[in-house]
This record gives structure tokens, sequence and C-alpha cells, in this order.
């Protein structure tokens, strides 16, 4: 007679069964064959030196991606909001002035996070669908004197693409550090870190770089790099402690890595592989190929008769897409009729945006005029057999 009281569960007993979907949501995006591939790899140990060389490769990879020369440029073991609060909790301590742009739900996770670790949190508001000029900027940082400003750089709730030119000079002009979330963004809209003077900035694997979630790129500059190594108080995580992260990722000029976790290792294999595969491409026309591709995309919604969220055509992010959610319909069954029917993921609005948008996105690979085509037709589709209200 067994001494177990928990069984072995029948459903473990059954063969993995995924579904292949059309991801064309805010992501995570499809993760092309290559890359799937990489992650197949045997895995070797996370001090290994062939691990080692697979991070330099990595490290490389963020700084073209990112524009950056500085050497403090890793990839955090988690996803975006791994690399959102190992920003804030290195830069930031108890009692320090925090300001967030909020123009979408993003700017409400990062005050969130600050507040948890003992800052003072203000807020600017950009207007839903909208940004912010930079005379509103200087304005609150003339007024809160932070001593970190956060803005998003791709609001994906909102389908907003926020400028970014000359806010790193007013962050530096009041003795501010600029962090910037460029999850739903790089690679598939122009940045440059160094050129824009941005202190940290950070993404996800999920989106554009089409790897899968779990790892997230970042890089410090100098500046960010002074204040965090000259803290009062240790950062509130020993896994996001950076002086123990630049270490890992020899960062640091110090002769060995010493062991601090075990990273991810068969992520970072697809990481290296999605840089790679941007590398190829080149940056620049990955920028053009999301531009096109978007172009088309609002232009054939707009024949529809549908209304994008974002007015400003310039002010539009290239790889998340917001669409007025149709009066007389509910968001939902669209949705719902067309991830049945179409076997395709588009998902309404997140945070401010919800009930107001459905949101499509398409990242890396997935930026394709075919796709468009796909979804503007399930669109189609789901207008003319979805419920629509009188009233």
């Amino acid at each position: 007679m067994s001494s177990l009281s928990v069984p072995p569960p029948k459903r473990l007993q059954k063969p993995l069964a995924v579904p292949y979907r059309h991801m064309f949501g805010p992501g995570p995006s499809n993760v092309p064959s290559r890359i799937l591939l990489a992650g197949a790899n045997p895995v070797i140990g996370h001090m290994h030196p062939e691990m080692f060389e697979i991070m330099n490769d990595i490290k490389s990879g963020i700084q073209y991606l990112f524009q950056t020369k500085n050497s403090m440029t890793l990839a955090v073991s988690g996803t975006g909001h791994t690399a959102m609060e190992c920003a804030i909790f290195n830069t930031v301590e108890p009692g320090e002035n925090v300001l967030t742009a909020v123009n979408g739900i993003w700017g409400e996770r990062a005050a969130d996070m600050a507040e948890r670790i003992g800052a003072r949190v203000n807020t600017v508001v950009a207007p839903p669908g909208g940004f912010l000029t930079n005379e509103e900027i200087e304005q609150a940082l003339s007024k809160y004197r932070p001593a970190l400003f956060f803005l998003t750089h791709g609001e994906s709730s909102t389908g907003v693409l926020h400028p970014l030119d000359g806010i790193g000079q007013l962050c530096h002009k009041y003795n501010c550090l600029f962090l910037v979330d460029s999850v739903a963004s790089i690679g598939g809209a122009p940045l440059y870190m160094d050129q824009q003077e941005i202190d940290i900035l950070y993404t996800g694997s999920q989106k554009v770089l089409n790897a899968p979630p779990g790892t997230a790129p970042i890089s410090f500059s100098e500046r960010a790099c002074k204040k965090i190594f000259n803290r009062r108080t240790k950062p509130v995580s020993f896994f996001l402690d950076l002086k123990w992260l630049a270490n890992y990722w020899g960062c640091d000029d110090k002769p060995s890595r010493v062991y601090h976790h075990t990273g991810p290792i068969s992520a970072f294999y697809t990481l290296r592989e999605s840089l790679a595969i941007l590398v190829g491409e080149g940056l620049e026309n990955s920028w053009e190929r999301h531009e096109k591709v978007a172009e088309y995309f609002h232009a054939g919604l707009e024949s529809m008769g549908l209304k994008l969220f974002v007015k400003d055509r310039t002010a539009r992010l290239p790889t998340v897409t917001t669409i007025v959610a149709p009066h007389g319909y509910d968001w939902k069954e669209i949705t719902t009729y067309i991830m049945k029917t179409h076997n395709l993921e588009i998902s309404g609005g997140l945070g401010p945006s919800v009930g107001l948008v459905l949101r499509v996105g398409l990242m890396g690979f997935n930026s394709s005029k075919a796709n468009v085509d796909m979804v503007l037709e399930a669109l189609k589709d789901a207008l003319k057999h979805c419920h629509k209200s009188k009233v």
C-alpha cells in the first residue's frame, strides 16, 4: 500500500498538446522556428565559459538594439516587469522623489513599484491616446525635483508612441535620471539610447524580438551607475541587485564571475538567436518595415470605417494598433469570435483603455502585409456575424 496521500495526477499522464495560433495581440508574438530550435540546444552550465560567450553575444546584441555603448548592459532573468523593478529598485532609495509619466497602464505600474519601496511618487498624466509635451514634462520636473523620471516609449495599452527627443536633456538639467520602458517599441520604432540621453532603458524578449517570454534586456548609463553604486542603503531585492548582476554578466571588469543565480539557459539561447535575426535584417530596415506595415494596416482599418484611438498619426505605435471599439458591439464577443473562427488572437483594452479599444500587435516577423490582410478579413467577418445593438 502506497504511503502517498496525493496520487499521480491523471492530467499529467496525457501528452502535452499546444495549439498553433496567430498571435496578433499585444504580446507575446509568434516565435519563428529558428528561435524555437535555438532553445532546443543542449543545456550547459550557467557558469561554463561557453555560456559566458553566449552572454557576451547577447550583450553586444542589446547594445546594437538599444544603440548604446554602455558597458552596464545585460538581460535580466524574467519578463519586462522584472526589468522595470530592477531599474527602480536599484536607482531609488526610500524617501526619494520619483516622477512617472502616465500615458497608459505602465506608468501606473511604475508608480506602484516605486511607492512599494518607500519613494515619494508624483505623476504627470497625458490625455487618453495622447502624449505629454516637453514643456509639461519640464514643469513637472521643476515642481517635483525627482531623482528618477519614468516614461513609456511604446504604450501598448493605448497604442501611443511617445516622443523622446529633448527629454533626457531636460532630466539632466534637473539632476534627474531618465528611465524609459521600450517593451512594446524597441526594434519596431527608432530609439537611440545614448543620443537621446536615456539613463536606463529596458525591454522584453517576447514582442518585436519574437523570443519566448522570460528574458529582459536592460542597460544603464554611467550617470545611473554612479548613483546606484553610491547608495546609502542596499537595494530591496537581492535577486535584482545590480552589483551582483553586473558581475554575473561580466560588466564590472572583475577577473572572475561569482555565482549569483542560475540563469534561464535555454531562454538565453533564444534571446541570442532573436538578436542575431535582428542583426541580419538590420535595425533601420526593421524600423522601416514596421512603419510601412502599420501604415498599410491603418489605411485598411479606415477604409472599413473603423477609427484609430490615437488621433495624431506621428504618435501611433507601429507595433501595437489601438482601434476604437466599434459602436454597438461587445468587444469581448468580437475577440472571442475571431479566436474561435480564425484561430487568431487580438485583444481588448488594458488599464485605462479597457472597454474602449481593440488592440492588434504585429511585431517582429509577424509584421507583414499578409498578416494585415488576415486581420482585416477576420475583423470584417466578425462585424458581419457578431451581434450589433440598435441602441
